[in-house]
């Protein structure tokens, strides 16, 4: 798989914190009820978007 087609996503860890996955490790991480955000397009657009959950309360800073 090239880098052009991997997907991101946020996951919500039970701890609060949020991370960055792509998406064949999303399947083996996310569980049913966790909160999650994406795709998106690179990793970097991923990064852009925790921010703004961190800066808007629905994340916890690592």
């Amino acid at each position: 798989m090239t880098a052009e087609l991997e997907t991101w996503f946020i996951i919500k860890l039970p701890s609060g914190q949020c991370t960055i996955l792509p998406r064949e490790q999303l399947a083996a991480q996310a569980d049913g009820d966790m909160k999650k955000w994406g795709p998106f397009a690179s990793r970097a657009d991923a990064i852009a978007h925790r921010v703004g959950l961190i800066r808007a309360g629905k994340c916890q800073p690592s």
